[in-house]
């Protein structure tokens, strides 16, 4: 998974953002957009430019009636880097984005450009247990193994996504960024700093989709 050097947090003092509606970007998740607004054609020049981050902001309800201002938006959010971009020839942009953190809004900046720009603090992991982390990422290991089985397609690849690190906050946000699909769980996720949090928030929704595909008696752990 992507994370951030030094040089990057830096780039986190005047991080430009690109609101969108229910659309959160977890760490090691991947984010396809397609660009079409002026303001954010600048923005993704700016980007390539320089460090290749943006923040991916959910805009909060009722964003509708100043969308084209600075309508209000969820203080924390997910950074993303630019890990593909295609110019079209009318001037839109084709971009991947793969999560590297969370962040929070410590301020917005004056408006210099057509974007909004934000002053971000990195969100620090805090392990309140770390000991109960590292068993809830066996539970998710294994679970995620039996919900592997019962997948007609992509079983493979999420074995494989649950063992891409044996760090339990990186894990749960691997497994997340790809299963859990509800804007409101995904940003509860963005804002749980604690990864047993996360690691029993994302045990709980694979559990879930195990007894979807495959009737259970509720003692599934």
């Amino acid at each position: 998974m992507d994370s951030l050097s030094s040089t990057d947090e830096r780039a986190l003092a005047e991080l430009p953002i690109f609101p969108l509606p229910n659309c959160v970007l977890l760490p090691g998740g991947l984010l396809p957009l397609h660009v079409f607004e002026p303001r954010y054609r600048e923005l993704t020049r700016d980007c390539l430019a320089g460090p290749q981050l943006m923040g991916v902001a959910r805009l909060r309800p009722g964003y509708e009636a100043s969308y084209y201002g600075a309508p209000p938006v969820f203080e924390t959010m997910g950074v993303g880097r630019i890990i593909c971009s295609e110019e079209l020839p009318d001037g839109r942009f084709a971009l991947l984005l793969r999560g590297v953190a969370r962040v929070t809004v410590a301020r917005e900046l004056p408006r210099e450009r057509t974007y909004r720009r934000v002053e971000a603090k990195l969100v620090d992991e805090l392990f309140a247990d770390p000991c109960g982390a590292q068993e809830h990422r066996k539970k998710l290991v294994q679970m995620c193994d039996r919900l592997a089985e019962l997948l007609e397609q992509g079983g493979p690849q999420l074995r494989e996504l649950v063992r891409s690190s044996v760090d339990p906050a990186r894990c749960a946000d691997a497994v997340a960024a790809a299963l859990v699909m509800d804007a409101d769980a995904r940003q509860a996720l963005l804002e749980a700093a604690d990864p047993l949090v996360r690691l029993q928030r994302t045990l709980g929704h694979v559990s879930h989709l195990v007894c979807e595909l495959s009737p259970c008696d509720g003692s599934i752990n």
